[in-house]
C-alpha cells in the first residue's frame, strides 16, 4: 500500500455537501453522474480524494464514543495562515467548529459537515520529523489561531 487512495460518504442532500468539501475544504470537483447523485471531488492528488453519493434523507452519524469512523483529516496547506482562511472561509458559511488541536506534528480544526460528519482540516508543522516517533509522547493542547 502507497496511500490512502479515496474516501465515499453516502450523504442526505447533495448541494449542501458539495459547498463544504468544495468551499471550506478546498476540493474541486471532477464531475458528476447518475443525474447529479454522485460527484467525484479531488484536491489534485489522484482522480478522486472522495466520492459523495446522495442517498436522501437518514439518520446522521452516530455521536460520541462508538465504533466506526471518527473523523476524516485533509491537509489544506502549509502553515497556521492556512488554517486561518480555513476558519474564516467555515465561519462565513456558518460551519461548527468543534474543536482545535496542536498535536506538536500538526495544527488542527474540527468542523462538522452539513451531515455531522466530524472533519479535522489540517497543516504539518514545519521542522517536526513525524518520523521520529517521540511526537507521539507529547500532550495535545488546544491551539490560539
Amino acid at each position: 500500500m502507497t496511500s490512502l487512495g479515496h474516501l465515499v460518504l453516502y450523504v442526505s442532500d447533495m448541494e449542501p455537501m458539495l459547498r463544504f468539501y468544495r468551499d471550506v475544504v478546498g476540493l474541486h470537483e471532477v464531475g458528476r453522474v447518475h443525474g447529479g447523485r454522485v460527484v467525484a471531488l479531488t484536491g489534485g492528488r489522484t482522480h478522486h480524494e472522495l466520492l459523495l453519493i446522495e442517498v436522501g434523507p437518514a439518520p446522521g452519524p452516530l455521536q460520541g464514543r462508538r465504533l466506526g469512523l471518527y473523523h476524516t483529516g485533509w491537509c489544506i496547506g502549509d502553515d497556521d495562515d492556512d488554517l486561518r482562511e480555513a476558519l474564516l472561509r467555515a465561519q462565513n458559511m456558518e460551519v461548527r467548529l468543534v474543536g482545535t488541536a496542536d498535536h506538536t506534528v500538526s495544527h488542527s480544526l474540527y468542523l462538522l459537515d452539513p451531515d455531522g460528519n466530524e472533519v479535522e482540516l489540517y497543516v504539518d508543522v514545519p521542522g517536526i520529523d513525524w518520523k521520529d516517533p517521540s511526537w507521539l509522547d507529547e500532550p495535545i493542547r488546544g491551539l490560539r489561531l
